[in-house]
């Protein structure tokens, strides 16, 4: 009786250590939520944005069948990591912006910073988030292409260039132009930005001073702009300001410039993309960014590639164009996730 007994607590003991290690920390904290109660989970989502508030809810649906012995792990691994916690620092703006600086580097820190410090942002720029990019392209449509711009600014790289899209073609260089010429912008500016906001959502002003733009700004969102709308945007800052749209393409990564990826990175750049597509894109590559797959391969994978890619026979210029394109996006996400550096500039890193 007692050997079975041990052996049934050593299964339940096993169950339960893979149960906890099939969790992932975006489900370990669904189970936390849940365990808080309605109001209490309300206001800590309200500090989450769009993208962290999908991936929690689906996370909070994906937990509903876990054991009872998985849920008390799990809070007892939470009350255990914050004892370990010291108050000394705790709760000044001074020390939240270091360590969120340092997990999420300046730009994503200050994105955040926005959203969880008081009179740190502007209200009405929260709400773009929550919208779609059709959505926000119409509400601006009509406005001054400087207002445009700093939304522009705000925006998700890839949102902002989905809105670009949606935008008049006569209009599309000149606010690239203007996100690439903003830094500073005044408190009259953002009124202006917020009277638009307040118009749909009632939001109230907090306007204040802002940095948003700049030529590295431009270039992210020429980054996720498709090849076609991306040539018409360069040549249209090619006649409006040509310095300006060399500056802003030298900023651009290009597939070319994988060749400054490390061998890893490369690596987990082959991992997240589709074989098909890697095969377009190395169509119209050179020979050094080839070789940089080609040497990420072992020999047997290698000559049974090459022998897929030759087997395409020719492609277009554009599917070639826009295979790489695709694949850069992918790259840029897998950047900002810390999961590979891009060469290239020190706005890559």
């Amino acid at each position: 009786m007692a050997d079975e007994k041990d052996a049934k607590a050593l299964e339940m003991a096993a169950n339960l250590e893979r149960e906890m290690a099939e969790l992932t920390g975006t489900q370990r904290a669904a189970v936390l939520m849940l365990l808080l109660g309605e109001q209490q989970a309300a206001e800590i989502i309200r500090y989450l944005n769009p993208k962290e508030v999908q991936s929690l809810g689906a996370a909070m649906v994906s937990v509903a069948d876990l054991s009872q012995e998985a849920v008390n792990a799990t809070l007892d691994d939470f009350v255990a990591t914050i004892k370990k916690q010291t108050s000394l620092g705790l709760g000044t703006t001074d020390y939240v912006e270091k360590v969120l600086k340092r997990a999420l580097g300046d730009d994503k820190a200050a994105s955040v910073i926005n959203r969880i410090m008081p009179g740190q942002g502007s209200k009405g720029l929260d709400i773009l988030a929550w919208m779609d990019a059709r959505s926000i392209a119409e509400m601006i449509r009509g406005e001054h292409p400087q207002v445009t711009a700093i939304i522009l600014s705000v925006l998700e790289n890839q949102v902002a260039a989905d809105v670009l899209n949606y935008l008049p073609m006569d209009s599309r260089a000149e606010i690239i132009q203007r996100v690439a010429n903003l830094d500073v912008v005044q408190p009259s500016a953002m009124e202006e930005l917020e009277a638009i906001m307040k118009k749909q959502f009632s939001n109230n002003s907090s306007a204040k001073s802002s940095s948003f733009g700049g030529v590295k700004a431009a270039a992210k969102i020429m980054n996720f702009t498709k090849t076609e709308l991306e040539a018409s945007v360069m040549m249209g800052l090619t006649e409006l300001d040509p310095d300006l749209m060399q500056k802003i393409q030298d900023n651009m990564f290009t597939f070319e410039n994988l060749t400054g990826v490390d061998n890893r990175g490369i690596q987990v750049l082959m991992r997240n993309v589709e074989p098909d597509q890697l095969m377009i894109a190395l169509k119209g590559a050179s020979d050094g960014v080839k070789d940089k797959f080609f040497g990420n391969m072992s020999e047997r994978a290698r000559g049974m590639f090459k022998d897929d890619m030759e087997a395409k026979g020719p492609l277009r210029i554009a599917d070639v164009e826009e295979a790489q394109k695709k694949i850069m996006r992918i790259a840029r996400k897998l950047s900002d996730a810390g999961d590979l550096v891009l060469g290239g500039g020190e706005d890559f890193v």
